[in-house]
This record gives structure tokens, sequence and C-alpha cells, in this order.
């Protein structure tokens, strides 16, 4: 039971220090201006695909599948970022 909260606390420990950088460089720079809906949204799209991420690791045994289910958490990750960023799809979330 204490490995599943080690293992909890390390992925909340590693989103944390992940949205440390933008909250550093707002400090430095302008270009970066981010909110607290913006960290919110970021830190729980980081955390569930860290999750998803670790579900996949622990449960299947399959390498050839634990490989692509990774690639395909990851990919789709880079997508729901990129458009929240930059909008590349243009759908509303976009916040254009």
């Amino acid at each position: 039971m204490t490995l599943s909260f080690k293992r909890i606390g390390y992925i909340f420990l590693g989103t944390l220090l992940l949205l440390c950088i933008p909250l550093i460089a707002m400090q430095f720079s302008s270009e970066v201006d981010w909110n607290a809906f913006d960290f919110l949204v970021a830190g729980i799209l980081l955390a569930s695909t860290a999750f998803v991420c670790d579900l996949v690791w622990r449960n299947i045994s399959n390498d050839t599948y634990r490989i692509v289910l990774l690639i395909a958490a990851l990919v789709f990750f880079f997508l729901i970022w990129a458009e929240l960023a930059v909008g590349i799809f243009g759908t509303p979330f976009a916040g254009s």
C-alpha cells in the first residue's frame, strides 16, 4: 500500500516541478503570461497523463502493446497541449 502512495507522491511532485518552469519564466520574461486557471489546467493535464502512463506501465505485460499505448497517451497529451496553447485545430478550447 505504501508503494502506491509513494508512486502517487512522485507523480504529483513531478507535476509540481514541471509547473515551476513557467512560474520561474514568468519572473524573467513578459512572454510567459499564465494565470491560475492556466496552471490548474496544465497541472490536471500533466498529472492525468502521468497517471495513465503509470497505469499502462504497471498493468500491460505485452511490451508491444505497452509501447503503443504509452506513445498514444503521449501523442494525445501533446495534441491537447498544442491545441490549448496555440489552437492548431481551431476548436473553441483554444481561446481564440
